[in-house]
């Protein structure tokens, strides 16, 4: 549905990170049908997000999107915009699953990503630690990923893994389409799977599988370039 040359007024444009939170804006975009604009910007040498997204966001991180004369940054918001916007009933959760999709909605960033972002860049901490005191820095990296960091990451890995139990291997909200609580859970999940996969259960590992299978999500992954986190 994206096409990134030049779109008539009117079309949001997904100003889209590599390797970043805003794989998921375009996956929904997919499975909406909205058209759309992408925008790229490639990290730096250090992981970091380009100065010239500055000009769009003034944190300088992404997804942010343009439509019209909004201009929005925060995955969160930007995914429950376009629900209600484009959604026409769409992505809406039973009235059974409101209640998690709420919670796992939010709880995608406010609890899990914190997490999981602390526990990476212990490992970047090591790795680009001088040779010589590697082994100090890894160990002490090590402690506070086992004492800190792992325990509340096992944790988050069992409720999603429950949930997904609980509803039989569906979506999140136990409704028949993905809400915003699988758009916004599926970029935490795809970084712990490859960071602690050992924390992911069964029914978690086939959610991913069937969310990387589906056909809105692999033009999403086209369409956006680079991405470490999926197959």
């Amino acid at each position: 549905m994206a096409d990134t040359n030049n779109f008539p007024s009117g079309k949001i444009i997904v100003h889209h990170l590599n390797n970043s939170r805003s794989q998921r804006i375009l996956w929904l975009l997919e499975e909406l049908g909205v058209p759309y604009e992408i925008k790229k910007y490639q990290r730096t040498p250090g992981l970091l997000a380009p100065e010239e997204l500055e000009a769009v966001n003034p944190i300088g991180t992404a997804p942010v999107i343009t439509d019209g004369s909004v201009n929005l940054a925060e995955s969160g918001a930007i995914v429950e915009y376009i629900i209600r916007k484009y959604g026409n009933g769409r992505a809406r959760p039973p009235a059974s699953g409101e209640v998690d999709d709420l919670y796992y909605t939010h709880a995608s960033e406010g609890s899990l990503m914190p997490l999981f972002v602390n526990s990476y860049i212990t490992h970047i901490i090591t790795e680009r630690t001088p040779w010589l005191i590697r082994p100090i820095v890894g160990f002490l990296m090590a402690k506070l990923r086992a004492k800190a960091l792992e325990p509340r990451l096992r944790t988050h890995a069992q409720m999603i893994e429950q949930r997904l139990t609980e509803v039989d291997g569906g979506w999140i909200a136990g409704g028949e389409q993905p809400t915003a609580a699988d758009y916004m859970m599926i970029f935490p999940l795809e970084g712990m799977s490859m960071l602690c996969p050992e924390f992911l259960g069964i029914n978690t590992q086939r959610y991913l599988r069937r969310i990387h299978e589906r056909p809105a999500y692999r033009r999403g992954l086209e369409l956006g370039g680079k991405y470490d986190y999926a197959p």
